[in-house]
């Protein structure tokens, strides 16, 4: 089976559909991969959502289309093809989750430190949380019983709250409030009672009710609008360029956080952030160079640390920042070139 962009074609014509299900039934692996490119990009998130890793959603993702390649037989035409296959990618996910566990940030994993740690080690044992390149994602819900938008269900305070959720808490939530399917339609992707569906999505609710913030990125991207989100963005990005103490506190707020996965050091608060920002990028690193992006719904840098501004500038991070209002509450920089390159962005400037 040949991989695919994950852009969205446009929609395939209905007669044409089942002409393809014909021939990919008798074996024509063209027909499949046509039957489901419009629905990879969907689908992909989904897995991205489950498994809160990139790299794991495109390996749950590759899987399930395998499965569901030489399992092709087993759709009877009772559900819909994409209900279909997203009842194979939820059940590749969920075993994923069984064999992996969850995937965390630093701040799960202990408090936060109220100095800078200077030439700390990554910590490799961890499975950590990534950020996921939300190009080409839709905007708004994926149908109208949904309660979440496509994009608010990728912001990082999203993902990160349902890694605690179990896998069929996690499941029954994504497919009910972020997709729009039904209780029914769930448990039978699910293999169990509507009863049992309600039961796990009604957990699911309470815990991240008590974990996310009253507004969403969405909510708050709206109201700045997109030139005063791009502001922020720069002005954070050459504050750290200038090494501009003054002009990064002016961006922050009294509670922010910073915290930058594979270290387990996090910092929390105004103080402890700019002692962190101060000891380390402020001053340690010789040249910074930055592209303006997005990540997981919410604006991001990618950083490029150099050794002198006339060196070679290759890929560092790629830092996504959580406003609130029309300040910085949360930086979260993921440490490692392959972030950026994820996100479409050269390897070096």
């Amino acid at each position: 089976m040949s991989e695919e962009s994950c852009a969205t074609p446009p929609p395939v014509a209905a007669d044409d559909a089942d002409d393809d299900l014909t021939l990919a039934r008798d074996g024509d692996d063209a027909a499949f991969t046509r039957l489901v490119a419009p629905l990879r990009r969907e689908l992909h998130a989904h897995c991205y959502r489950m498994l809160g890793s990139t790299h794991d959603a495109d390996d749950a993702l590759q899987e399930a289309l395998v499965r569901a390649w030489r399992g092709l037989e087993r759709f009877e035409g009772r559900s819909s093809l994409r209900a279909w296959l997203y009842t194979v990618a939820t059940r590749t996910c969920l075993d994923a989750v069984d064999r992996r566990g969850r995937r965390a940030l630093p701040v799960d994993l202990g408090p936060a430190s109220p100095h800078a740690v200077l030439d700390a080690a990554p910590l490799t044992e961890v499975a950590w949380l990534g950020p996921y390149s939300d190009a080409g994602l839709p905007i708004g819900p994926a149908g109208p019983a949904a309660r979440y938008e496509q994009r608010e269900a990728v912001e990082l305070a999203f993902v990160a709250a349902a890694q605690h959720l179990s896998g069929n808490q996690r499941a029954a939530l994504l497919l009910f409030d972020v997709l729009g399917f039904s209780a029914e339609e769930i448990a039978a992707m699910m293999d169990t009672s509507a009863t049992s569906v309600n039961s796990a999505l009604a957990r699911a609710r309470r815990k991240l009710a008590a974990t996310l913030p009253e507004v969403s990125q969405q909510q708050t991207l709206r109201i700045l609008g997109d030139t005063r989100v791009r502001d922020i963005a720069t002005s954070f990005a050459t504050a750290l360029e200038r090494g501009d103490a003054d002009a990064l506190v002016a961006l922050l707020t009294e509670d922010v956080t910073w915290s930058m996965p594979p270290l387990a050091h996090w910092y929390a608060g105004l103080s402890a952030v700019m002692d962190f920002a101060a000891a380390v990028p402020l001053t340690r690193c010789p040249s910074w160079r930055h592209r303006l992006t997005t990540a997981n719904g919410q604006p991001a840098v990618a950083f490029y640390l150099g050794a002198t501004p006339d060196a070679p500038h290759p890929a560092w991070s790629l830092t996504v920042l959580t406003l609130r209002r029309d300040s910085v509450a949360e930086i979260v920089s993921f440490l490692g070139p392959e972030h950026v390159l994820a996100a479409g962005l050269p390897e070096e400037l």
